[in-house]
């Protein structure tokens, strides 16, 4: 799909000056805002596009190249997103729009009303490997402040709820006009009228709630999961912080993971390995049945396909990786002894290993090939 025109993405015309500019894109990031819209896909994608339209129509060197060649002049040398900008580059923007102030929560500055955002929560889950393997909804129990019951505001009067102050003064070259965060309301357009019993100063009181989070296939020990708008909330009608979910995943007590891949030690005995034998699998959904071929040397790796963990991008499954290891007995009786010493002297207990029998370091390309 084709870029919208940078001009027509503000909504200024191409004759718009840098006050102008400037003044749209500020009004998009605050309606825009993905701590305002969380959860909403087609805001964070105008926020973005908003952010690369004010990142080449603010410098006048991008510009002229854009009124002259359109979004071709752009390709590699104009910020957006094509060009390597991410939402880091954008927030690193808000210093000079929002006039120095800190956009996070919304932070604020000289023009437009603040609005405060909660902080996060971070909670550690401890998944073990078949809810990894098939993905799980968990309900979990989580403490945060929320917005007291009964809590209601006012609207400044200090700035009719704008946030702002505004102040006209008289110079030589004319009005001049100047705008600053409101001190009685530090920004925020309003102020607690009425906060019940057991709340906080800001009217916020800690409780208790069920939070269900969706845990995809596939996931990792250490790898981190954001549920939006679930973290603390914030006073004066302010946007929730997120719950930050830490993944832990417990440790399997036969199967070892390795990305996608799990690897299984399999033991048999040297009559098992001589002779051949049906032996039974662990797998994370239950056990399966494998045939081993007679004279089954130690060593073998035997590749189960799909047997392993889902990728968490939902590309295919991995294997399950049976490693063979043919059991020497260390306690002998003596006819057992007898046994072997009459097996050293025959052809058959020789080693002759075949160009057909892959090496140790040939089995180590293999599986890590």
């Amino acid at each position: 799909m084709s870029k919208r025109d940078y001009y027509e993405v503000l909504g200024v015309g191409k004759n718009a000056d840098a006050k102008s500019i400037k003044k749209a894109y500020r009004k998009l990031a605050i309606k825009y805002h993905p701590d305002k819209n969380p959860g909403d896909k087609e805001a964070e994608n105008k926020f973005k596009e908003a952010a690369e339209a004010y990142e080449v129509l603010s410098n006048p060197e991008k510009k002229q190249r854009y009124d002259q060649f359109g979004h071709a002049g752009m390709s590699g040398s104009a910020g957006g997103f094509g060009g390597g900008m991410n939402m880091d580059d954008i927030f690193s923007q808000f210093g000079d729009i929002f006039g120095g102030g800190s956009f996070g929560g919304f932070g604020g500055g000289s023009g437009g009303r603040r609005v405060i955002k909660g902080s996060n929560l971070r909670i550690r889950l401890s998944l073990n490997l078949k809810e990894i393997s098939e993905g799980v909804d968990k309900k979990i129990k989580v403490r945060r402040l929320v917005i007291a019951d009964g809590v209601t505001y006012k609207t400044c009067s200090n700035c009719n709820g704008t946030g702002t102050i505004t102040r006209v003064s008289n110079t030589i070259l004319g009005q001049m006009q100047t705008s600053s965060t409101c001190p009685a309301c530090n920004g925020i357009g309003k102020s607690i009228d009425n906060k019940p019993a057991g709340s906080d100063s800001n009217g916020m009181i800690n409780k208790e709630e069920t939070v269900s989070i969706k845990i995809p296939a596939g996931v990792e020990d250490g790898m981190q999961l954001k549920v939006s708008g679930k973290g603390n909330g914030a006073p004066l009608d302010g946007v929730n912080g997120d719950l930050i979910v830490l993944i832990s995943e417990e440790e399997h007590p036969t199967l070892i993971r390795d990305g996608n891949n799990l690897h299984y030690d399999h033991y048999i005995s040297f009559a098992d390995a001589a002779l051949g034998v049906k032996s039974e699998i662990p797998t994370i959904n239950g056990k399966v049945k494998i045939q081993l071929d007679k004279g089954i040397q130690s060593g073998k790796i035997l590749r189960l396909k799909s047997k392993g963990i889902p990728s968490v991008n939902g590309y295919g499954k991995g294997d399950l990786l049976v490693h063979v290891n043919v059991w020497t007995p260390q306690n002998l009786s003596k006819e057992e002894v007898k046994f072997f010493e009459t097996c050293k002297k025959s052809e058959t207990f020789t080693p002759n290993p075949s160009k057909n029998e892959k090496s140790f370091f040939d089995k180590v390309k293999e599986m890590f090939g």
